[in-house]
């Protein structure tokens, strides 16, 4: 389901987008738009999910000290290359 909206954009902004569409990389100014909103949306998810990967890694540290500093860099690590391949980033 689309919605209709309106937004005002900068004259760098529109000619750079013009730019993507006239150069075939996009086919509408909406595509455009549309591309970059996913971007921001995915961006902002990943840090949302990195965010918390950390809150949890450092409950977990603090609940329990036996683990390692590495060991929990490695965890970590290991849940976020998931949760971006999941992202496709």
């Amino acid at each position: 389901m689309s919605v209709k909206a309106s937004a005002s954009i900068t004259e760098q902004q529109d000619d750079f987008a013009r730019r993507l569409v006239a150069d075939g990389h996009y086919p509408s100014l909406r595509a455009v738009v549309q591309r970059g909103l996913e971007l921001v949306r995915a961006e902002i998810e990943c840090e949302e999910f990195e965010q918390a990967a950390l809150r949890a890694f450092l409950e977990e540290r603090a609940k329990s000290p036996s683990i390692s500093h590495e060991e929990g860099c490695r965890r970590v690590e290991a849940t976020l290359k998931k949760k971006r391949r999941a992202l496709g980033l």
